[in-house]
């Protein structure tokens, strides 16, 4: 059976997704995603469906515009650390999606931990 790329990843994304489900506790979701030429993450509450904050390199103020490396990555983490904490929230579960946890959705997460998130 051959599967292609994108097969595998909608695959993992929701693998991933559902096993984050089962112990999500209330909490609410830190959920990046990555594409060639920017990263993105927002903070969304499932219960109510609404999404709390959210930051991406397509931000012009992050000084990151249109960059999609390790270094961007990290401003991003920061930033969505530091909006979390202006709503009030410290502890999160952390959903990559399909995306490997390596790289720039590691120091994305690294980053968003030194900030004061916990997850």
């Amino acid at each position: 059976m051959a599967n292609n790329k994108r097969d595998l990843f909608l695959k993992r994304r929701l693998r991933v997704r559902n096993k984050l489900r089962k112990s999500a506790d209330g909490r609410p979701r830190l959920s990046v995603h990555r594409s060639s030429k920017n990263i993105s993450v927002q903070l969304i509450d499932d219960a109510q469906g609404v999404t709390l904050a959210s930051a991406s390199t397509l931000e012009k103020e992050l000084g990151v515009v249109g960059k999609n490396n390790i270094e961007a990555a990290t401003k991003i983490g920061a930033a969505i650390a530091e909006r979390a904490k202006a709503k009030g929230v410290e502890v999160v579960y952390f959903d990559r999606g399909g995306f490997l946890f390596h790289g720039k959705v590691k120091a994305l997460a690294d980053a968003a931990r030194e900030g004061g998130l916990k997850f």
